[in-house]
């Protein structure tokens, strides 16, 4: 069912008397919500009397809204009294009004998805996630990490996406010069393929042609179509188009036909590699107990008969999506393409388990689309990119070990593959290369398998990216230095960050094990880590949860092993 929304330029803190208006358009045309984007509040260089009487009145609940409302971050920081609201109410500023946050993936309860990120593109940061959720800025990692939305509905920033005039006769008003964009941004359009494309400009209304994306491989007859209109400030002095009504049913498909004056898409030539929409789904938020769901407003979540019911679950909900505003960044040690690489958090080691690291080093490697299993990632060119860049990472991570350790440490990585698994990763853990060689961590999980009487055993075999297996399994690599890494009784580690394209290990000897999962047994999703505590003399860390570390620990630890790794993380040059 088609729902019909209203979209405001930056009001600058002129809401009282557009908010007035907003009521008696709703009155007559029956919106399902309002969107403002930019700024919603005055810039605080200029502020006025009359604008903080008004701020209280809109907090103080004395401001009548009569539908759901959603406001984000623009060119100015959310005022102070504003966020001690927010802080309080759960991001719900008075009856109706909710805050979008600066990077956010929401959805409504008519099943809208929502894509925002505020602010502007910081370049003093090159790297990581911005941690301050009401200041006006962005990172290019905040941008790449809403990409693993994988879809939108409706996508908000308050910047233009670069180029997005490229193609296009619609012209701007007289005197009025192209915003200046953002590349990020036109790379999450791309990605993300939204329906509509909603930013802000000063003193110009531009809604361009609607422009196609390219076929996606698994729907080559339907091509994504994206709207992008910017529309002005409400007080603009060229007297421009700033309020802006449109539907919308989340649930129709692409049209088969473009409409007239269609056009390619702009980004097209602007991108190094196009990505397709179901790419980078997911990434980690590791919350701390609030699941931290972004769908708003959660009191709208109700059924015909009153009853609350739990929102659609989604990537928002996954313990591995990077796209939650609550993400602790302090954990995540290297952010590639298609994967990342973070701390675990309650590690198995510690910082005292391996003499030669000065950190736990118990490490994950997590895809970033949102998937249960390799294999279940649709698209076959992302599956691949996705398995190759994993790989990518356990060969660095067993040269860092080459180069930290010398003789001393090879390394396990495991993987559960099974359907029902919210998000699929590998687990990398350092072990003494003697009991590699001497074969005791073999036979440490083969033990462990007969011990639980799996009416299975474990197979020497490589399953690659799991397509060519027929159901679920556990896989383990055990990996150790080989004689040609010793020189003069040292271990011998180029650190280069140059790209091997051969998915096999390059570097030492490895064997891979898989031990086939079917539903006529109970396997434990902690098989991996149980093994290895009594391998390594910890079974008092046999749960995660026994294990936890204050913010000061994980921060401390994470950051050692980022800086000990930086010369084998390839990602940082890409």
């Amino acid at each position: 069912m088609a729902s019909k929304i209203i979209v405001v330029g930056a009001v600058e803190g002129a809401f009282p008397a557009v908010l007035e208006k907003i009521s008696k358009l709703h009155a007559k045309n029956s919106f399902s919500l309002a969107i403002f984007l930019g700024d919603f509040f005055a810039d605080p260089e200029n502020r006025t009397g009359e604008d903080d009487a008004n701020l209280s009145a809109l907090i103080g609940g004395n401001i009548v809204i009569p539908l759901p409302t959603y406001f984000t971050v623009g060119k100015h920081p959310i005022p102070a009294p504003v966020i001690e609201k927010l802080e309080s109410s759960d991001d719900e500023l008075c009856p109706n009004l909710y805050y979008l946050g600066k990077r956010s993936i929401t959805k409504t309860s008519e099943g809208i998805r929502i894509v925002n990120l505020g602010g502007s593109l910081d370049p003093t940061i090159t790297a990581g996630l911005s941690k301050e959720k009401y200041l006006p800025f962005h990172t290019e990692d905040d941008a790449k990490a809403l990409r693993g939305a994988n879809s939108a509905d409706i996508l908000l920033t308050t910047h233009w996406p670069s180029d997005v005039r490229r193609g296009s006769k619609i012209v701007l008003p007289d005197g009025v010069e192209t915003p200046d964009g953002e590349g990020c941004v036109a790379n999450l359009c791309s990605t993300l393929r939204p329906r509509y494309h909603f930013s802000t400009s000063t003193n110009a209304f531009y809604e361009r042609e609607p422009f196609f994306h390219p076929a996606a491989e698994k729907e080559p007859e339907t091509r994504s179509i994206t709207r992008f209109i910017s529309l002005a400030s409400s007080n603009n002095s060229l007297k421009q188009k700033s309020l802006y009504a449109f539907s919308i049913d989340p649930t129709s498909s692409a049209p088969i036909t473009l409409p007239p004056g269609t056009t390619a898409s702009p980004f097209m030539t602007t991108q190094k590699r196009q990505r397709l929409p179901n790419q980078e789904q997911s990434f980690s938020r590791f919350s701390t107990g609030q699941n931290g769901d972004h769908y708003r407003p959660q009191k709208r979540f109700r059924q015909n008969d009153g009853r609350s019911r739990a929102p659609p679950l989604g990537p928002q909900d996954c313990f591995f999506c990077l796209s939650s505003p609550d993400v602790k960044t302090h954990l995540i040690a290297s952010i590639a393409n298609d994967t990342y690489i973070t701390t675990a958090k309650g590690p198995l080691s510690t910082s005292s388990t391996f003499p030669s690291l000065s950190f736990p080093a118990h490490l994950l490697i997590i895809p970033l689309e949102h998937s249960p299993t390799l294999s279940s990632i649709s698209v076959p060119s992302d599956r691949a990119r996705t398995y190759k860049e994993m790989q990518r990472y356990r060969r660095a991570l067993h040269s860092f070990l080459i180069s930290t350790s010398g003789s001393k440490l090879g390394a396990v990585t495991w993987e559960v593959s099974r359907a029902h698994i919210r998000h699929t990763h590998w687990q990398f853990l350092p072990v003494s290369a003697d009991l590699v060689k001497k074969g005791l961590v073999e036979a440490a999980f083969k033990v462990e398998a007969e011990n639980e009487k799996y009416p299975v055993t474990f197979r020497t075999k490589d399953v690659a990216d799991g397509t060519g297996e027929k159901g679920d399994f556990f896989r383990v690599w055990i990996w150790m230095p080989g004689e040609e890494d010793v020189v003069d009784g040292q271990r011998k580690s180029t650190g280069e960050h140059a790209e091997v394209d051969e998915i096999e290990e390059t570097r030492g000897k490895q064997k891979s094990l898989v031990l086939p999962l079917n539903e006529e047994f109970r396997f434990d999703l902690q098989f991996g880590r149980r093994v290895m505590a009594k391998l390594l003399g910890l079974e008092d860390r046999m749960n995660w949860r026994d294990c936890a570390q204050t913010d000061e620990e994980e921060t401390k630890d994470a950051a050692a092993f980022k800086e000990a790794f930086k010369k084998f993380d390839w990602a940082l040059e890409e």
